[in-house]
């Protein structure tokens, strides 16, 4: 009942939210831009256009324009990826249970190509994934399902027989608007968004998305 499994990347497979953080505070304060931890959080799960987008409307700067920023943003995340980057929990056991379930793997991310390539360098995944998909190739970016429906366009599988783990809510509400299951791995657990209640399992990490719970979700025993 599930044809293929799609994966996010950044807070799912790889931590790096806390770098994220660390080069939007950096890259947005060069323009004048003082933003905290709580500010980033805003932002989560975006498309780095649309976090740029975000700011902009809100604490317009002169200094650069938005392009620049944004690609200045790119460049000091990939940094980061490379010589910081560390695996989520769990990485292989959710792989696992989703070879067991499935033909095919697909990882479809809001990051550029080119963070999506420091990201599975860092991790040796370079060669795990049937389809690579990054969001910059979309109209829109997540909460929107584009994302989605074009990367199991490429799988050649039915959207509603593909399962989605996401670890923000909209990357969930981007796979459920593309009627996909989804499990959710929330960053904080248990005292997460409560709107992540839409996805179909709610689990702590990575290591949780075992073999049995893919079963009952492909089941819609849950």
């Amino acid at each position: 009942m599930i044809d293929a499994v799609v994966f996010d990347m950044d807070g799912l497979l790889i931590d790096s939210e806390p770098l994220w953080v660390r080069a939007e505070i950096e890259i947005f304060g060069e323009v004048s831009v003082v933003l905290g931890e709580e500010d980033c959080a805003k932002t989560k799960g975006l498309r780095i256009d649309d976090v740029v987008a975000y700011w902009f409307q809100r604490r317009p700067w002169t200094t650069s324009t938005p392009a620049d920023v944004e690609e200045r943003l790119v460049s000091r995340v990939a940094e980061l990826v490379a010589s910081d980057g560390v695996a989520k929990p769990g990485i292989e056991v959710a792989l696992g249970a989703a070879r067991r379930h499935a033909k095919k793997l697909a990882l479809a991310s809001s990051s550029p190509h080119r963070l999506i390539r420091a990201a599975l360098a860092r991790l040796g995944l370079a060669s795990t994934f049937d389809v690579v998909r990054s969001a910059e190739t979309e109209p829109y970016g997540k909460p929107h399902p584009g994302i989605f429906l074009a990367t199991a366009e490429e799988l050649a599988v039915d959207p509603a027989r593909c399962l989605v783990l996401e670890d923000s809510f909209t990357g969930v509400l981007a796979a459920k608007s593309a009627r996909m299951a989804c499990i959710a791995v929330p960053e904080v657990f248990p005292d997460h968004d409560p709107r992540f209640v839409i996805a179909d399992a709610i689990v702590g990490s990575l290591a949780d998305v075992s073999s049995a719970l893919v079963e009952r979700v492909a089941k819609g025993q849950l």
